[in-house]
């Protein structure tokens, strides 16, 4: 039988010979998910040996990880925000330019804490929290988390996402106050206007369900990772990505910024005042998106980069 340093070395060159990106980190993660062990444990017994079964489920994998399947399908998981999600092709895989789209929002919420003179302590206690384009649910669970007080509504135009979503909200015990809706952009609320009667949730969403809290503008922070890749950039995208992720989660339109005009109209129908719009951008989006926001509605706009120095979440508040 192959013993631990084999198996990880052909697998390996295997998947160098084959110019797959970050071969190594892929090779450990398959073997990992293989033998249900941790990176500690196989650097720590190399002469284990490995049955011939487990032996042949590996470089099965690896023979479907160099024909261009992502390491994430192929694991079921990845993690994100020191949390680890399940992921399947229905959903975007999580990435870590967007856990930028989290540290926006924390960050945002304590400001308008710390000026409204309340504690800096911040458990999220009574706020209404809206994630647009939810797919897997990372940054409704992350925020979940770090908020442990707040109400997160997750929506997504995908059903099969939101069944993803769903089990990860199970997965870290937040299901609880993780509402999942099945519309586009924030079309599953309706406006109530001034009839104080708050936001209530569609009918053929979840009956009978309303938010409650007064007047119309109903929530304290919208986060979203929306569609951001224009179809004529479909090309350049890695076979990963262009033949493997969810289609409906990748492309905004033919430019790839078509979706942020509804979405930034529609956050400002359906944020308190000095609520906060958090929104990841695209490599290149943000000369089409910022202007967007230059209407009297918003305030206190913000760009942040990401760690390759690309501008990456575009944040402001409501008036």
């Amino acid at each position: 039988m192959p013993d631990v340093r084999y198996t990880l070395k052909q697998g390996l060159a295997q998947l160098r010979e084959a110019q797959v990106p970050s071969f190594t980190l892929a090779a450990e993660l398959l073997l990992l998910h293989v033998l249900g062990r941790n990176r500690a444990w196989i650097y720590a017994h190399p002469e284990q040996e490995i049955s011939d079964i487990d032996a042949a489920r590996f470089f099965a994998l690896i023979a479907r990880r160099t024909n261009g399947e992502p390491t994430q399908h192929l694991t079921g998981k990845q993690e994100f925000w020191g949390l680890e999600f399940e992921v399947t092709p229905d959903v975007l895989i999580p990435r870590p330019e967007t856990e930028h789209v989290i540290e926006v929002a924390l960050d945002r919420l304590a400001v308008r804490e710390l000026r409204a003179g309340r504690k800096q302590t911040l458990t999220g206690e009574g706020l209404q929290i809206a994630d647009i384009g939810t797919g897997s649910g990372c940054i409704a669970i992350a925020l979940a988390k770090e908020l442990p007080g707040a109400t997160i509504y997750a929506t997504d135009i995908s059903s099969a996402a939101l069944a993803v979503a769903q089990r990860n909200t199970t997965r870290h015990f937040v299901s609880d106050r993780i509402r999942l809706l099945e519309c586009n952009l924030l079309n599953g609320f309706i406006d109530c206007g001034q009839a104080n009667t708050g936001l209530s949730v569609a009918p053929n969403v979840e009956h009978g369900s309303r938010i409650k809290e007064h007047g119309s503008h109903s929530f304290d922070l919208i986060a979203s990772n929306p569609p951001y890749i224009g179809r004529r950039e479909a090309a350049t995208l890695m076979r990963e990505v262009r033949d493997h992720e969810p289609v409906i989660a990748l492309y905004g339109g033919e430019e790839g910024y078509e979706l942020y005009a509804d979405l930034i109209a529609q956050a400002a129908a359906h944020l308190k005042t000095s609520g906060i719009l958090v929104l990841e951008l695209g490599h290149n989006s943000l000369p089409a998106v910022q202007p967007l926001l230059d209407a009297p509605t918003w305030t206190n706009v913000a760009v942040t980069n990401d760690l390759a120095g690309i501008p990456r979440v575009l944040a402001a508040e409501r008036l």
